[in-house]
């Protein structure tokens, strides 16, 4: 959470995963609602592209810590299949 860079660039990857998330409930609703809380990781997105002076960084370390190992597993199966 002390280097600039490091957090600049998770942040930068939770807005990508967001938008691609935001971009396959576009195209496929019915695929989307099996990411779990994937309305909850679009809005973080949005938060974090259009709130700058409101991100948190303990709250994008939470998500990293808690979060998205979860995330990346459910992916993994879902490319899997």
């Amino acid at each position: 959470m002390t280097d600039a860079r490091t957090q600049a660039a998770v942040e930068r990857k939770f807005e990508v995963i967001g938008e691609a998330l935001n971009r396959i409930r576009r195209l496929d609703d019915s695929f989307v609602v099996t990411i779990p809380e994937y309305e909850r990781i679009i809005g973080f997105r949005n938060v974090i592209s259009h709130g700058y002076d409101i991100v948190d960084p303990e709250i994008v370390w939470d998500a990293v810590r808690n979060h998205l190992p979860g995330l990346h597993h459910k992916v993994e199966r879902l490319l899997d299949t």
